[in-house]
């Protein structure tokens, strides 16, 4: 009971300095919000995705030069959301970018939803494609 009023906690407080989300914690989070058969998907494909972009940290943050990712699931300025400094950004989600790098990761998991919702999987990101697809995934989600 604890453990999952932690996790709650976690989730619903707005918090600033961002935290590292337990293996075991996230992959509650993930099946508590449906991800599991999401797009066809794992909730596997999905730790594996959160691992490799952003090593479960809910401040990562990535420059790609003219655009940034953000947040526990790498998100976009130059689709997704706003950062006030991408050129042409379209904000998908409607979500400033620094919202994506606080504790609170419901709107994280909104648009990520979005984003595989409308390509149909998860080949928008790269941390799955190079190193998750088409791989046994299955000690991602293993004694949790």
């Amino acid at each position: 009971l604890l453990g999952f009023l932690l996790a709650f906690l976690g989730l619903a407080l707005p918090g600033t300095q961002g935290r590292i989300i337990p293996r075991c914690e996230m992959v509650k989070i993930l099946r508590r919000n449906g991800f599991e058969g999401f797009v066809g998907k794992t909730v596997a494909d999905w730790m594996c995705l959160v691992k490799h972009e952003s090593d479960y940290n809910t401040r990562a943050y990535h420059d790609n030069g003219p655009s940034r990712d953000y947040g526990i699931f790498q998100i976009n300025s130059k689709y997704w959301c706003n950062d006030g400094r991408t050129a042409g950004a379209t904000n998908g989600c409607h979500v400033s970018c620094s919202k994506l790098q606080d504790d609170n990761i419901e709107d994280d998991i909104r648009c990520a939803k979005k984003i595989a919702q409308e390509a149909r999987g998860l080949t928008p990101w790269y941390g799955w494609k190079n190193r998750c697809q088409g791989r046994d995934l299955r000690s991602y989600v293993r004694g949790c």
